[in-house]
């Protein structure tokens, strides 16, 4: 009688485990796509369809067994994806039909899919890499010809380009013909809000976003959006909150839980941080910004031999990036160990010498250790570079 309890007390909680985190598996099997571990993510999306009939569970493992090259199974999971909800498979079947070079199956199902609430943007379409052995067909050419974007939905994409290459007055000339053109589309507010997150506008972005978020309340461009406005401008708390509510509606991107955890180190919630870095970890464990901030939250947890952990991680897998030093060494410098904390700050000059900060962190270290000649070069150094707190340490040590 008690194992039959235990086996239904285990199953319970299996199964609520499962219904809280099925995001969990999308995650894991995009992670293991991502870093090629096609075989590993296939078995993953098996046990979560094993659990649930979701087709987000099928479509992830056709992506995952087309890019193994296994095309014939692929579809099988694509077709059975649209049976669940219609068209949620047709992007992956014009994918895979394009790989196998049926260019009139792949425009088809991509029509279809362009037609759905399941559409992809025009650049991701444009540079998805699947499509690359039809884009000289005549069928590609003449798709293309019939306009299958809105001129709004056109414009943001070019707008973004734009703010991503610095070129904010041709952003602002996007945003112009929009206002002009469509004044009430959504999408205008939106291209507003990206040109004004750009130039530190914040407030009117929080204002935009905020009204845009209540009328389209699935959309998380313009809660992600509203989020770094948020964070930007000063408010962690409200910038928590926004990343919560995609993280609660299950919406599959691992970087909410990396933005998250940097709001709760903003705010001080450093377990929580942690839990999301972990989290985020779990799925990246290679992610040099991850690893970077799991290393300052457990520093400023009082925790210096886990975050020197994390930092020698990130130097062990990024040993040409002169920032992972100094990570370490400045938690090397908060511990005093000056030894230490010398050694990486002169490992991060020999990989970018104008680094001001350093040299005055090296020579405080060099001073504290008695060595006031190096000292003095590496402060006198950090002078000339621009950094004026070395003015007082220099009269200190070095005028005699």
């Amino acid at each position: 009688m008690n194992r039959i309890f235990l086996i239904i007390i285990y199953l319970l909680i299996t199964a609520t485990a499962f219904s809280q985190n099925p995001a969990d598996y999308i995650l894991k099997a995009k992670a293991l796509i991502e870093s090629g571990k096609t075989d590993e993510a296939v078995k993953i999306m098996t046990e979560a369809i094993a659990k649930m009939q979701d087709s987000r569970f099928y479509i992830l493992r056709g992506d995952a067994l087309t890019t193994a090259g296994r095309y014939e199974d692929a579809i099988k999971d694509y077709n059975t994806a649209n049976n669940i909800e219609p068209a949620s498979g047709d992007y992956g079947l014009a994918r895979v039909y394009a790989l196998s070079g049926e260019a009139g199956k792949s425009l088809n199902y991509l029509e279809s899919s362009l037609k759905s609430k399941f559409r992809h943007g025009e650049k991701e379409v444009m540079l998805d890499p699947a499509f690359s052995g039809i884009e000289n067909s005549p069928e590609w050419r003449k798709f293309w010809k019939t306009e299958r974007y809105g001129i709004p939905e056109s414009k943001i994409q070019e707008l973004k380009y734009y703010i991503s290459v610095g070129k904010i007055s041709e952003a602002q000339e996007i945003t112009s013909e929009l206002e002009k053109d469509y004044p009430s589309d959504n999408l205008t507010l939106y291209a507003g809000a990206l040109v004004n997150f750009s130039a530190g506008r914040y407030r009117e972005v929080i204002t935009t976003m905020t009204k845009l978020t209540t009328s389209e309340k699935n959309n998380s461009d313009y809660t992600v959006l509203l989020a770094r406005a948020q964070m930007a401008s000063g408010n962690p708390s409200g910038a928590i909150l926004s990343y919560s509510k995609l993280i609660e509606s299950g919406t599959p991107d691992a970087g909410l839980y990396l933005q998250r955890a940097e709001c709760y180190r903003k705010t001080g919630e450093y377990e929580k941080a942690m839990k999301d870095i972990s989290k985020y970890l779990d799925f990246y464990p290679q992610n040099k910004e991850a690893l970077r901030i799991a290393g300052k939250t457990a520093a400023a947890m009082g925790d210096i031999p886990a975050g020197i952990n994390y930092f020698t991680r990130n130097i062990e897998l990024n040993p040409g990036d002169p920032e992972c030093f100094i990570d370490r060494a400045d938690s090397y410098f908060t511990a005093r160990a000056w030894e230490l904390a010398a050694k990486d700050y002169g490992m991060a000059l020999d990989l970018k010498p104008d680094i001001s900060d350093a040299w005055l962190n090296k020579g405080i270290a060099l001073a504290s250790m008695g060595k006031t000649n190096d000292a003095c070069f590496d402060l006198r150094k950090a002078y000339s570079l621009g950094n004026k707190k070395a003015t007082t340490l220099i009269s200190k040590y070095c005028i005699h």
